[in-house]
């Protein structure tokens, strides 16, 4: 078995090694203490939401339980806890769309339902054909069209929950014209009744300790730049290890990318619920979510392209041992320099300050770009026999392409920061200095 001997003048590379082993165990306890504090701050606000949703219901039951205001609700109270069940959600801004859709809808739904249901009574009579025709071309005309118009994007988005509401009442009122009497005086009643469960569920959402989507999806994509930042460092550590670390240690973990690159839809929900919110703490009306989005969709490029490495950390046929070592330390110092933009730019989300991409991090990443091209030449390149050439080649175009796409979103945060109106970061004094941020990174 061959050995391979190097020499150490100074203690300063077992100091190094140390160093690194030190920093990872403490960011393992790290991850490992935020993670159970997430835990238990999830769980918090699951009961959180529970006692919240009991509460509405016991308030809302009082209609029912309190004979004065039995007496004015009646059997139409039911409507009002029907109410509460369907659109009390988690986060206040998804009650808000849900309540505010609904009452539309109703409203909408039960005065054309009953202008059409009195317009039938006049022209057909109660009980006659004239009537049922009059009521049935109604139906399918309406129908129709708000059928029609929940298939449209911009609208199934964000009021497919009121369409479909007003589809409903209107069916509901029309039809119970054929039969009865007195429709204007019943859609009153139960749409009185369907406000006074509205009105419960909001002031309980918003009044009792609020879950706002706008926070939650402003701190999951902050997050998503650690985890990203996480993930590119334990790609290359894993992929510069000799064979023998290899078979004793856990290989690198995808989880937090995967978890990025199926995020779309819960981002795609928490945008429109906070789209619904009202001003509070740093949110404002026209905050720029769009823009969250966005970042969102260039970080699941990122996180695929880091997926990606998973073929050359776990292909039996990559490149050798020596050959890898070869190209640690530049590889290693671009995976830091990654590494170190990403948390900057997460940072600067987070604390919302602007973090001068232009005058600072877009420089870094262009020197970045050199360093890479400089990694392994087409003439070295030519020297390597076998599949070892293009198993490294893939590897550093990996790497060119995680270099590309956090340049976009560089300029994506800046984007954000100038649309958000954030105040700029301090470049001295420091918490933003560039050359001691550098410094940390690398060392």
């Amino acid at each position: 078995m061959a050995s391979t001997v190097i020499s150490i003048p100074n203690g300063d590379v077992v100091a190094l090694k140390q160093k690194k082993f030190q920093f990872s165990f403490r960011s393992f306890v790290s991850l490992f203490k935020e993670k159970i504090q997430k835990r238990s701050s999830d769980d918090t606000k699951k009961l959180i939401h529970s006692i919240k949703v009991g509460i509405a219901l016991v308030l809302v039951s009082l209609l029912y339980l309190l004979n004065p205001l039995y007496k004015k609700a009646g059997e139409n109270a039911m409507w009002a806890i029907m109410t509460v069940v369907v659109v009390f959600e988690f986060f206040a801004g998804a009650t808000l769309s849900k309540g505010i859709n609904r009452g539309i809808g109703t409203i909408l739904g039960g005065s054309l339902g009953c202008m059409a249901a009195v317009f039938a009574q006049e022209v057909g009579g109660v009980g006659n054909v004239g009537n049922a025709v009059i009521v049935g071309t109604s139906v399918f005309i309406f129908g129709a069209a708000a059928t029609h118009f929940r298939m449209v994007p911009s609208i199934k988005k964000r009021y497919d929950y009121g369409v479909m509401i007003f589809l409903l009442t209107f069916n509901l009122v029309v039809v119970s014209g054929l039969r009865a009497t007195g429709v204007m005086e019943l859609a009153r009643e139960r749409l009185s009744t369907i406000g006074m469960g509205f009105g419960v569920s909001i002031f309980t959402s918003l009044l009792i300790f609020p879950m706002w989507a706008s926070d939650e999806f402003h701190y999951s994509t902050a997050s998503k730049f650690e985890n990203l930042a996480s993930a590119i460092e334990g790609c290359l550590e894993e992929y510069f290890k000799v064979v023998s670390e290899k078979e004793n240690q856990p290989s690198a973990s995808f989880k937090s990318c995967k978890l990025v690159l199926h995020s779309k839809s819960k981002d795609e929900s928490l945008a429109n619920f906070a789209r619904w919110e009202p001003w509070h703490g740093k949110f404002g009306f026209s905050h720029p979510w769009d823009k969250y989005q966005e970042i969102g969709e260039v970080l699941r490029e990122l996180a695929a392209t880091i997926i990606s490495l998973k073929g050359c950390l776990q292909s039996p046929r990559q490149a050798s041992s020596t050959l890898r070592q070869s190209i640690k330390e530049p590889c290693e110092a671009v995976g830091s320099s990654l590494a170190w933009t990403l948390r900057e730019l997460g940072d600067s989300i987070m604390e919302m300050r602007r973090c001068l991409p232009k005058a600072l991090i877009l420089p870094k990443l262009q020197s970045t770009r050199q360093e890479i091209g400089l990694v392994i030449s087409p003439s070295k390149l030519a020297t390597i026999e076998g599949g070892e050439g293009l198993a490294i080649s893939s590897f550093v175009f990996l790497l060119k392409e995680m270099v590309e796409k956090v340049g976009e979103l560089a300029k994506e945060v800046e984007e954000l920061g100038e649309l958000a109106e954030f105040p700029d970061k301090m470049l001295a004094g420091g918490h933003y200095n560039e050359n001691s941020s550098i410094n940390l990174c690398c060392t």
